[in-house]
């Protein structure tokens, strides 16, 4: 093994292209301690948190009582791998060669009637069809007529694992209920995104 020691390695007039390593080289070792200064440009480093999506509804969605209802999330602001089914299933799923840990969120705004509280609703994560992850709240003797259930985690996932959103609510008595959109999309929505690892 050879040894150069330099301060600069610079390019020849003309080239405006630095390559380190060739036709024998597979890997360039940093040694421990040594500290990488970028005062320019940089490309192919680190990583991005994708794919990724971010789902809303377009409309407020009817949900019937004391039934696991899908949450339809029809509008996609972004999605990014086209990992989002915002048309038929309203579901995430992971892309071909794009398994791994992603973060998984979503948050619904339950509403009812002014006479037909309900005492407690879950949002509810499905994976591959079945309950896998869920929050709740439980108003006991105080029903209330609005209110946020936000549920996340972080999912170990294979290629063609899917997630979708589902909710839950029990009323007191008969009446209408549903999972509000809210003009912007702000109460209710579903997102997701690979985690650099």
């Amino acid at each position: 093994m050879s040894k150069l020691e330099t301060n600069t390695i610079d390019t020849i007039s003309g080239s405006t292209n630095l390559t380190l390593g060739g036709t024998n080289a597979t890997d360039i070792t940093i040694p421990s301690g040594v500290t990488i200064t970028n005062n320019g440009t940089q490309s192919g480093f680190g990583g991005t948190n994708t794919p990724a999506f971010y789902a809303k509804m377009s409309t407020d969605q009817s949900i019937a009582d004391k039934t696991n209802v899908k949450i339809n999330f029809n509008t996609e602001v972004f999605d990014v791998g086209s990992c989002y089914d915002a048309t038929t299933n309203y579901r995430f799923t992971v892309p071909s060669g794009q398994a791994g840990k992603y973060f998984i969120a979503s948050s619904i705004r339950f509403n009812s009637d002014a006479g037909n509280n309900f005492q407690y609703a879950y949002n509810i994560l499905y994976k591959n069809g079945s309950a896998y992850s869920a929050n709740h709240i439980n108003t006991d003797n105080n029903p209330t007529l609005s209110d946020n259930i936000n549920v996340n985690g972080i999912f170990d996932l294979s290629v063609g694992d899917y997630f979708e959103v589902f909710g839950h609510l029990s009323v007191i008595s008969s009446g209408s209920q549903e999972i509000d959109a809210s003009e912007q999309g702000t109460t209710s929505y579903f997102y997701g995104y690979k985690i650099i690892e």
